[in-house]
């Protein structure tokens, strides 16, 4: 990508997760007393909203360079896919494990700590699925281990608070801004390709 491709991919990014964690935030709770704190809510929402589109902007440029790496070690795509696989189900587990491990209490149920893997692999299976459709079949376990693994490596930190409202507060944004920059690289990429032919 060049330059100005990277400037559109940070800002239009940077609004996502900004209008994410507005909305997400007003959906959760209210703000109550006056026009003050009405006021300083909403900031605290961008604020937020522009971190968590931070995070997720580093962890998507860490996965184009890891992506690469893997390329180069294993020497084969299939063969990195493999092992993409199977680190997508260990983080789906550990989702599940590792909450249940360390919030579990006596008479809650355990149904309520498969929702997030589930959720999670949802959203992974459809992005990857659109991925899929606008570019080859190869995209798909690449995009789904980068929804999956790196959204949860970028999300454990708030996880650790077992907040329900930090939760969703970080997860909507996180998952957005990663679902919007995956979809949209072979756009950019197709269009830097176009101008490049053009100049030539």
């Amino acid at each position: 990508m060049k330059s100005k491709d990277v400037v559109f991919l940070f800002f239009s990014t940077l609004l996502i997760g900004i209008g994410a964690d507005i909305i997400t935030g007003f959906i959760l709770k209210l703000p109550t007393g006056g026009i003050k704190a009405f006021f300083l809510y909403i900031v605290g929402l961008i604020g937020f909203g522009a971190i968590y589109s931070v995070f997720s902007q580093m962890g998507f440029f860490a996965y184009l360079t890891v992506h690469r790496f893997g390329l180069g070690i294993f020497k084969s795509q299939a063969l990195w896919n493999g092992v993409q696989l199977v680190i997508t189900v260990f983080v789906l587990f550990d989702l599940f494990y590792l909450r249940y491990t360390a919030f579990y209490k006596k008479g809650e149920s355990i149904a309520s700590y498969f929702i997030i893997p589930i959720v999670v692999l949802v959203i992974g299976l459809i992005v990857a699925y659109f991925k899929q459709k606008a570019t080859n079949r190869g995209a798909f376990i690449p995009t789904l281990f980068f929804i999956v693994v790196v959204t949860t490596v970028e999300w454990v930190p708030v996880l650790k608070q077992n907040d329900v409202y930090a939760n969703w507060m970080a997860f909507v944004p996180l998952i957005l801004c990663n679902a919007y920059q995956i979809l949209i690289l072979h756009r950019l990429n197709q269009q830097n390709a176009k101008r490049t032919s053009a100049q030539g």
